[in-house]
């Protein structure tokens, strides 16, 4: 099949059949969000604001890919992709406004969705989909420097799907 266009190639309207099930752990995601939010910075400075997501499903519905903006913070995108080998999602992070990249390992843990990894400088990174519903979540980005003994907090969103 041929793509009419760069939309058309990476955009699909739902997951692949082949791995349906496995989708939903972040199927559900699929629309339009906005979050209220706040970043802790290490200078110990917060910024609280407004934000949005938008989800979509992509590469034939063999992924799931989002953008992520808020307002003079970050404007990134995440790529999902769910390995059958590992039974668990490859979290691909992409931040050019800040130049903030990471990869994690994304797996349903209890009621909540839970991503750990590094970030480039090493520092372990633990991302968190908590309070869970059709229509809300919580979600909480976590830097560990002593690998992973403790956590501390780097973001708060609380999110809703919007109307």
């Amino acid at each position: 099949m041929i793509a009419r266009s760069f939309a058309d190639a990476l955009n699909t309207t739902g997951p692949a059949p082949d791995r349906a099930a496995k989708m939903n752990l972040y199927g559900w995601l699929i629309g339009d969000w906005t979050f209220e939010g706040v970043v802790h910075f290490d200078d110990g400075t917060q910024r609280k604001g407004d934000g949005e997501i938008h989800f979509g499903w992509v590469l034939q519905g063999r992924a799931i890919q989002d953008v992520w903006a808020f307002s003079d913070v970050f404007y990134g995108s995440t790529l999902r992709v769910y390995d059958s080998a590992l039974d668990a999602w490859h979290i691909l992070w992409t931040d050019p406004l800040r130049q903030f990249y990471t990869r994690q390992i994304g797996r349903a843990q209890g009621d909540d969705i839970v991503q750990i990894g590094k970030n480039d400088a090493g520092e372990g990174v633990r991302w968190r989909f908590t309070e869970i519903t059709p229509n809300s979540f919580h979600w909480i980005g976590e830097r560990s420097r002593d690998d992973g003994k403790s956590w501390s907090l780097q973001a708060e969103y609380f999110a809703r799907r919007a109307a």
